[in-house]
């Protein structure tokens, strides 16, 4: 390497790198939600049965049948 010339030194800069740390603090931040409670009535069909009864008295045997006759 002796019979190498001197060549002269050279300085190249880059350009400069932005490197960021980024630091998160927490901040309290109030939402509020607002809940609208609504009483929705139906009415609702319920059977109620009710039942009738009736009596009647039917007259049987050898007078009811000759009453049925003249008729």
């Amino acid at each position: 390497m002796r019979n190498c010339p001197k060549c002269p030194v050279e300085t190249v800069t880059d350009p400069t790198q932005v490197v960021y740390e980024d630091y998160y603090h927490p901040q309290v931040v109030q939402v509020v939600h607002h809940v609208e409670v609504v009483r929705r009535h139906h009415c609702v069909p319920v059977p109620h049965h009710i039942y009738t009864c009736s009596v009647r008295d039917e007259m049987c045997g050898p007078t009811a049948m000759v009453r049925s006759r003249r008729r």
